[in-house]
């Protein structure tokens, strides 16, 4: 079987969406790698972390929201071949949390609606989920 050689990274993103269908998305802020592009809020998975212990991590530490692991649904994942890594994106979808989501990293935050996520500047790891949260919103 082909290899890559590169190390696979494990990140674990969420779509939250609000009452009225629309989905959160964060720009990434200057300095770091992807800065401007709009993302799916998450985080890399620690050593010993679930994915799901690990959103609800992220979710506290950049937008100050608090979920369960009973709200995080698995919706679909990305696999995705960068310079000097592999990435592997699960993407869950979270409708109940606690909290207003606000900007804790410098990140810009909006809500938008599935098909506007086509016409912002995304990771490309994270286009190739914008088709399931279409058919599923």
């Amino acid at each position: 079987m082909p290899t890559t050689g590169r190390e696979l990274l494990l990140v674990a993103a969420c779509a939250l969406i609000d009452p009225d269908g629309r989905v959160l998305v964060a720009r990434r802020p200057e300095g770091k790698p992807l800065a401007g592009l709009w993302e799916f809020p998450g985080g890399k998975v620690g050593p010993g972390e679930t994915p799901e212990a690990c959103l609800i991590r992220e979710l506290r530490e950049e937008l100050g929201v608090d979920t369960e692991a009973a709200c995080l649904a698995p919706l679909t994942f990305a696999s995705h071949a960068y310079d000097g890594f592999h990435l592997l994106m699960p993407l869950w979808v979270c409708r109940r949390w606690r909290g207003d989501p606000e900007a804790r990293e410098g990140q810009a935050l909006r809500w938008v609606r599935p098909r506007q996520l086509r016409e912002l500047p995304m990771p490309a790891a994270d286009r190739p989920l914008i088709p399931f949260l279409e058919d599923l919103l």
